[in-house]
């Protein structure tokens, strides 16, 4: 299988809190067939992320999917949510 990247990377909440950057639809197909749960937009994302591989749909379609997953199971990582860090590794004040 050929991982194909996407433009902009997808950030989700997985664990305890802590963000996953997914950067290629490999990594989106991995996240999403892990994720339990069978919804109609998991289905879909899967869907997606197979034809995206498979070269039938382009990559960024699979990810505009993806962040519909991600955005109705509420772990869609927005921008702003992300705290900034400093080149220490430590949270800025805002």
């Amino acid at each position: 299988m050929l991982s194909r990247h996407f433009e902009k990377p997808v950030r989700v909440w997985v664990g305890l809190g802590f963000p996953r950057q997914l950067n290629t639809v490999v990594d989106a197909y991995q996240f999403v067939v892990d994720w339990c749960g069978n919804s109609p937009e998991q289905k879909a994302a899967i869907r997606a992320c197979k034809a995206a591989l498979a070269g039938e749909i382009a990559p960024e379609t699979a990810r505009g999917i993806l962040v519909q997953f991600a955005r109705k199971k509420d772990i869609l990582v927005e921008e702003e949510v992300m705290p900034a860090v400093t080149n220490s590794g430590q949270r800025l004040q805002v």
